[in-house]
């Protein structure tokens, strides 16, 4: 069938991006063909498409890791999915391999999960990525306990809004970081327990001051860079610094170990949780509980249609949104 797609033929910037007419054919074994109603941007694909992503783009080259629609077809050996059911994309494939930024897609069926009733397909699209990442990042470990302190870096992502409705569910109470000061008062009212304006403050003491001189029990990162030597200094004797990201491309330096008296440190990426069956049952079962319950609202910033996908992509690169940029398709 013909369907419209995103591709690019080179990596640079948004202006690369062009929605072109592509056949789309019959789903594979394994497979699942979706119709699109709305995608969830993420910054993975800002870095994929200017080519300093994990993996470098083969041309000509989708995009895409989260979207939500309704499912056209089903390939071979597909058990859990029939034509009609509503669905979200996980990202849980390379983008190599397959993409979202479509209106008709074809999709691994592990890469799918149901969408829960009366959600809307904007909320679908804003869900998996955000939560899944918080859910590995927070949850799954059991470091954190009622009452423990956790220091949640570019809080106002997607991620980072969905780690401060996690914390909350944990019974944790989240610090947040944010560059300026203008999206401060937004992150207080998103439920952060207090906010630091790494522009104009210094962090480690801060966070002594806020935690009574202990620090925080868990520190998660999606920035990178040198700026985690200042995270660490804020961390617990015993306590874990967890790396999701890469925005600063400079070296990571590993924390000097006389500052910090067993700190761990790792690297995480939410594929740890979706590429994993029984993981991602649990990951899926703990934010549906969270959005049944209303502890989990995801936060959407701005809109676009897919014919705009350049300007969403320009809007990412601002940095100025709060929560997740999502792009309606429609039919």
């Amino acid at each position: 069938m013909k369907a419209k797609a995103v591709r690019f033929d080179r990596t640079g910037g948004p202006e690369v991006l062009e929605l072109r007419e592509v056949q789309v054919g019959a789903p594979g074994p394994g497979e699942l063909r979706v119709r699109v109603d709305a995608i969830g941007l993420n910054r993975a694909e800002v870095m994929f498409r200017e080519g300093s992503y994990l993996y470098q783009p083969s041309f000509p080259s989708g995009l895409g890791y989260e979207a939500s629609g309704v499912v056209e077809a089903v390939g071979d050996e597909v058990s859990v999915f029939s034509e009609g059911d509503a669905v979200s994309v996980v990202p849980a494939f390379r983008l190599t391999d397959y993409g979202t930024y479509g209106d008709h897609v074809l999709v691994p069926a592990a890469a799918a999960v149901a969408r829960p009733v009366g959600t809307s397909p904007e909320t679908a699209a804003a869900t998996w990525m955000a939560y899944l990442t918080a859910y590995g990042a927070l949850a799954e470990d059991g470091r954190l306990r009622p009452g423990d302190h956790v220091l949640i870096t570019a809080a106002s992502s997607s991620v980072g809004l969905a780690a401060i409705q996690t914390a909350h569910r944990l019974g944790v109470v989240p610090i947040a970081t944010t560059r300026t000061e203008s999206k401060k008062q937004r992150l207080l009212d998103a439920g952060a327990a207090d906010v630091i304006v790494t522009e104009t403050e210094d962090l480690p003491d801060r966070i002594a001051n806020i935690t009574g001189g202990t620090g925080v029990r868990k520190a998660i990162d999606p920035v990178a860079g040198p700026g985690v030597d200042a995270l660490s200094r804020a961390i617990s004797p015993g306590g874990q610094l967890l790396v999701y990201g890469a925005l600063d491309q400079r070296r990571t330096p590993l924390p000097r170990a006389q500052h910090f008296p067993a700190l761990t440190t790792r690297t995480y990426t939410v594929f740890e949780v979706t590429t994993d069956p029984e993981r991602l049952r649990r990951g899926v079962a703990f934010v549906n509980a969270g959005l049944t319950s209303g502890s989990f609202t995801p936060v959407m910033d701005k809109t676009f249609t897919l014919d705009a996908i350049a300007d969403a992509h320009r809007h990412m690169e601002t940095g100025t949104h709060i929560g997740k940029i999502i792009v309606e398709v429609p039919h």
